[in-house]
């Protein structure tokens, strides 16, 4: 497992990844997006933003980074550092395929991603990551896997992955949406030649949705590698966005907002990474104070006042701009 490598390291951000779907393109669901990018969002001026923050975060002691087919040409930038980088070799890369990314560089496009769990485009993007990451490549996860995703019941899917296992890439998966605990569950009975064929996922988990909480405990039980996305909320948690008590209890410790919303991703016992998707060597920095928050039971009380209805945090969700 190459998680294990996390798990050697000493310092405090080990646990902490870095994320690239705010820089891997131009347009995300995340507000303050002119203020926190380049006045240019052209290819090199996000190529160089990337290794920035990439740079910043191997420095603080991050050593998990995750990319994905959709995330416009993040794993180009990240195969890129890499190469410049050939002493880096304590990190963990991860990416996931199963959405095409349809933009062609425009914040306007009208679709983004066009999502897709067949054999056929599994071939299609391994191909793809494989060219850009090759033998760098640690993790390979379905992106955004729910209940009823074919990917779950495809057999000849399931065989390519195991072969891709067997030939020493982790294979996980992602969930999305309200459901994400029954999609957990569903993941986890999946096995070829009666074995276990997901070893990670990768699950949303923050203040507002700890609906796949009981779930991803599950997981972590069965020996999954538990990865928090989103702990941030696409910035509803982040910043002046943040509701009041978690400023509150930030400034209480000297902290910003973002800081205590990945606090609460690592204080769960079955996380094993929590992602930060700083766009800014700033964002990243305050992010990177996570660990040192002492999340008291008052001040857990005082999050879980804040957890919504799942399906009203996924139909908000759905309705955040590009931008």
């Amino acid at each position: 497992m190459p998680f294990a490598r996390l798990n050697r390291a000493t310092t405090p951000t080990s646990h902490i990844g870095l994320g690239l779907a705010a820089v891997g393109r131009p347009g995300y669901i995340t507000p303050h997006r002119d203020r926190d990018l380049p006045g240019d969002r052209g290819a090199d001026a996000l190529r160089a933003r990337t290794h920035e923050l990439l740079d910043a975060a191997y420095a603080q002691g991050v050593r998990y980074f995750d990319a994905a087919r959709s995330y416009g040409r993040a794993e180009e930038f990240l195969a890129e550092w890499l190469t410049a980088r050939p002493e880096v070799t304590d990190v963990v890369v991860g990416s996931k395929w199963g959405y095409t990314y349809t933009a062609d560089w425009r914040v306007d496009a009208e679709t983004h991603e066009v999502k897709d769990h067949g054999l056929g485009t599994f071939e299609r993007q391994h191909a793809e990551t494989a060219g850009l990451l090759g033998a760098r490549l640690d993790l390979y996860q379905i992106h955004s896997v729910t209940a009823d995703s074919p990917a779950l019941t495809d057999k000849a899917l399931h065989a390519r992955l195991a072969e891709l296992a067997a030939g020493g890439t982790t294979v996980g998966f992602s969930t999305s949406g309200p459901a994400q605990a029954d999609a957990v569950r569903a993941a986890l009975a999946v096995t070829v030649d009666g074995e276990p064929l997901f070893r990670t996922v990768q699950a949303t988990y923050n203040a507002l949705e700890t609906s796949a909480g009981p779930a991803l405990a599950e997981a972590h039980d069965a020996g999954l590698t538990v990865i928090v996305k989103e702990a941030l909320a696409n910035g509803r948690l982040a910043g002046t966005e943040a509701p009041a008590v978690v400023r509150e209890i930030g400034a209480e410790a000297g902290l910003d907002a973002d800081a205590v919303a990945l606090a609460l991703g690592l204080h769960q016992p079955w996380a094993g990474v929590v992602l930060s998707g700083a766009a800014t060597v700033t964002q990243l920095a305050a992010n990177l104070h996570a660990p040192l928050l002492d999340l008291d039971p008052d001040r857990l009380d005082r999050l879980a006042a804040l957890v919504e209805e799942p399906e009203a945090y996924w139909r908000h969700r759905a309705s955040l701009p590009w931008s």
